[in-house]
């Protein structure tokens, strides 16, 4: 159960490459993350010993039945013993439901996330909507993929022998981020070489 779990916890936060909205939300996945494998770890604690009181209950029956006369452990002893076994297994489905509850949770977080590709970049370009530029110029539009960077577009857009730079795309965009650009926003890619 604990594979599935933390498998489960594993794909939630690796599904589709989506990432946090900003930094809040991320550390609030941070930390319902860390909280559920808390919650993990805990529960295979408790197996371990629930494994190990099981194992102890079954050598005292091994020696009551072995042994007729009254030197094993007491009917009070296997009492005792089969009342921590019950209260062991008690928090291990008390774990398994707040596991899945925190799982819940998390589901609930991804899906109200809404999908968008972060840039690491100059954090000081201002982001908004992109109104049209300001004089006609000559480029080519550019349909944003999943994956996109910036730089990575300019780089592609020069190895087809478009004379562009990176404040060239940014300046010709007004409101485009190099933060972040959102997939299927067309872009305009000027070409400074084009007369």
């Amino acid at each position: 159960m604990r594979k599935i779990a933390f498998g489960l916890l594993i794909f939630t936060l690796a599904a589709g490459g989506v990432r946090a909205q900003d930094a809040a939300t991320q550390q609030e996945l941070d930390k319902l993350g860390g909280q559920l494998q808390d919650i993990v770890d805990g529960q295979a604690a408790q197996s371990k010993r629930l494994d190990t009181m099981e194992q102890e209950i079954s050598e005292l029956r091994d020696k009551v039945s072995a042994t007729p006369t009254t030197t094993g452990a007491s009917a009070d002893d296997l009492q005792k013993l089969a009342e921590q076994v019950k209260e062991i297994d008690q928090k291990r489905q008390d774990d398994k439901t707040l596991i899945l509850e925190k799982i819940g949770e998390v589901t609930k977080l991804m899906a109200s996330t809404p999908t968008y590709h972060h840039i690491d970049s100059d954090p000081g370009v201002s982001s908004g909507p992109t109104p049209a530029p300001t004089r006609p110029q000559k480029g080519y539009p550019y349909k944003v993929q999943a994956g996109d960077s910036l730089s990575a577009i300019v780089k592609a857009f020069r190895e087809k022998g478009v004379k562009v730079t990176l404040a060239q795309v940014l300046k010709a965009n007004p409101g485009l981020t190099a933060n972040t650009l959102y997939v299927d926003k067309t872009i305009f890619i000027p070409d400074a070489s084009a007369k």
